[in-house]
């Protein structure tokens, strides 16, 4: 596991969808229905069954978009008061499995899943921007929300279980990067008896984290990680790679200033 810090690629402009997706995230995140109560750690029965019936509206379920198999009864958000747990009832909407890929893009389970996704987005997510444009950024980056999801789902196509959140969409924008910026460094931090700072190439650290996913996924070296859709992070970083290759030849690598530290330049001392 390494934690990215700082990459030295300066870009031409804001990225403001970058900037954008961030912020839509964790507004969405902090209005997520029982995550506020559980993160101060006084979450009740009432918020978790209300969550969960958020979740089961709005996140992306294998069956429901393979064979269009809607639930005839899905948790109303209220507690059952003689066994605790939470009630079932017929659903009082209608929701549209296409549709909730994308609401599930914008939706985390815990704030660790939420400022992991969005350190990789905020990392990587600016240079694929500054070279794609804006808009061509924000379609790049739902296609490959939308070809992770659905490429998990049909691994899955059994599955009633909700999958939510960005990673998948994100893993595009690195498997982008590493197309576009294979020899850039990148600084990381390499947690062993303290965290270690290194600055790596490009191909190494994406794809080292590619590599681990794909072991990942095969169930090697997992342990209780069940739920995380590591198989959405491979077809991601892979749709993310095909669409950003055509455009690698037109991409001038950016120069790597001197003197710097942490891909900052270092104040000289008189």
């Amino acid at each position: 596991m390494v934690i990215p810090v700082h990459d030295v690629n300066p870009v031409r402009g804001t990225p403001y969808v970058t900037y954008t997706l961030i912020a839509a995230n964790v507004f969405v995140f902090l209005f997520m229905p029982g995550l506020a109560g559980s993160t101060a750690g006084d979450s009740g029965p009432a918020q978790l069954c209300h969550l969960q019936a958020f979740v089961e509206q709005y996140a992306a379920v294998p069956r429901e978009l393979i064979h269009h198999q809607l639930p005839q009864l899905v948790p109303t958000g209220a507690v059952d008061p003689r066994t605790g747990g939470c009630l079932v009832g017929a659903p009082g909407y209608d929701k549209s499995p296409a549709l909730s890929v994308l609401t599930a893009l914008f939706l985390h389970g815990g704030w660790l899943h939420l400022l992991g996704n969005l350190l990789f987005l905020l990392i990587f997510g600016n240079n694929v921007e500054d070279r794609l444009g804006h808009i061509r950024f924000l379609l790049f980056y739902l296609a490959c929300g939308y070809a992770a999801t659905y490429a998990f789902a049909y691994l899955n196509d059994t599955s009633s279980d909700p999958l939510i959140g960005a990673s998948g969409a994100i893993a595009g924008v690195l498997g982008a990067y590493l197309a576009l910026y294979p020899r850039v460094r990148v600084w990381i931090l390499v947690p062993l008896l303290f965290f270690l700072p290194l600055r790596l190439p490009a191909w190494i650290v994406l794809g080292f984290w590619f590599g681990l996913q794909a072991v990942y996924s095969s169930g090697e070296g997992v342990s209780g990680l069940g739920t995380v859709a590591y198989a959405a992070h491979i077809v991601g970083f892979l749709a993310g790679m095909l669409i950003a290759w055509p455009l690698r030849a037109g991409t001038t690598p950016p120069p790597e200033p001197r003197g710097l530290i942490f891909g900052r330049h270092a104040r000289p001392r008189w």
